[in-house]
């Protein structure tokens, strides 16, 4: 098979970091991968490393209707067997546009697990020969909208458990990284700064839990809009010795493994690629009960979940694992365990791949 994947994200995690485990997987099953992208994406550079054919194009959103040209353009020339579109920001509606107009079939992934009204949905997803969830609680809420549950599959998304392993390699690297002491210890969430991600939650949460545990130290990885925000927050608070802000990493598999908690109270939650990150290093995990998170972290064998912006909640899960090292471990043992056996990468492949099969073999050939 030929397929053209489109993905319109500029940044290498999440949801391109996927496309690149995709693309990667099904080349050395045989199949020939395109990949779309803006000008100028980190996806871009990775694709191009594994031999894959890239096409940077203009992609500015939503209200960009010449994308529609630009795609149909790339299909007609190249011709591919299914089109494959990764993400939103208006690439989802112009890219399903684009190969229905060129006859070619389509198959969108849904990343996120926030509602859109019915009668957008019922509209929208018309466009696709199949729609692609990442958790089952995406198909719940398509589903909820109306889209038919005969065209929704479940692929659950995948972590390299070979990279991502427990034990903290470098400690004396963590430490000094990070201006940490041997004694303290650390707590970490790695998101983009955008609110649905919960950050604000964290930072109320902590007094009462740095009241108890004052050795406690708070690692913020990510970017993102909020940043400012979240600052000043802490600052607010008188916050800035605990917490630190530590950007955009591309080297979490050596940071995550050394770290005692993962935090992640999100209120909106595809699924969550650094909780299986956590998970297959090792590390326990207290996230909100939102979205796909409840298929990552099961409470009583990974770690906690709380209720969404529930900074009181919150405080009393991570002064509770925060206590008890012997609880951590166990966790964080079993938390490998789980993901190993479920978030494999090839079986998100061959997810995928059988969602393309399925898709042709319902297909009139062209």
């Amino acid at each position: 098979m030929k397929i053209l994947h489109v993905e319109s994200g500029k940044h290498y995690y999440g949801g391109p970091l996927q496309v690149i485990f995709l693309m990667k997987g099904l080349a050395e099953s045989g199949h020939q991968n395109l990949l779309a992208c803006p000008k100028g994406s980190a996806i871009a550079k990775a694709a191009s490393e594994l031999g894959v054919q890239v096409f940077e194009l203009e992609m500015k959103g939503d209200l960009d209707v010449g994308m529609v040209g630009r795609l149909r353009r790339l299909i007609r020339a190249h011709r591919p067997d299914v089109v494959h579109l990764h993400s939103r920001r208006g690439t989802d509606v112009w890219g399903g546009i684009a190969a229905k107009l060129e006859g070619v079939p389509c198959v969108l992934s849904r990343r996120v697990d926030n509602p859109e009204p019915g009668w957008l949905a019922r509209r929208k997803y018309r466009l696709y020969d199949r729609v692609i969830a990442i958790s089952g609680a995406i198909r719940d809420v398509l589903i909820g909208e109306g889209v038919p549950p005969q065209q929704v599959e479940v692929v659950l998304d995948a972590v390299d458990t070979e990279l991502y392993r427990p034990g903290c390699q470098d400690r004396g690297f963590f430490l000094s990284e990070f201006g940490l002491r041997e004694n303290e210890v650390t707590l970490a969430m790695a998101a983009q700064f955008i609110p649905r991600k919960g950050h604000r939650t964290l930072i109320e949460a902590l007094p009462a839990v740095l009241a108890q545990h004052p050795n406690l130290r708070v690692l913020l990885f990510g970017q993102g809009p909020l940043l400012p925000d979240i600052q000043a927050l802490v600052q607010q608070k008188g916050l800035e010795r605990a917490v630190t802000f530590a950007g955009f990493r591309r080297d979490l598999e050596r940071i995550l493994p050394c770290v005692d908690v993962v935090v992640h109270p999100a209120s909106m939650e595809g699924l969550g690629v650094a909780l299986l990150q956590a998970a297959a290093c090792g590390r326990p995990i207290v996230a909100g009960r939102a979205g796909g998170i409840p298929e990552v972290v099961r409470p009583g064998l990974n770690g906690e979940l709380v209720p969404p912006e529930n900074p009181h909640a919150l405080a009393t899960a991570l002064a509770a694992l925060v206590s008890n090292e012997s609880l951590r471990n166990q966790y964080g043992q079993a938390g490998r365990e789980y993901v190993v056996s479920r978030f494999s990468i090839p079986a998100m492949v061959a997810g995928n791949a059988s969602v393309y099969q399925a898709v042709l073999g319902c297909r009139r050939p062209r």
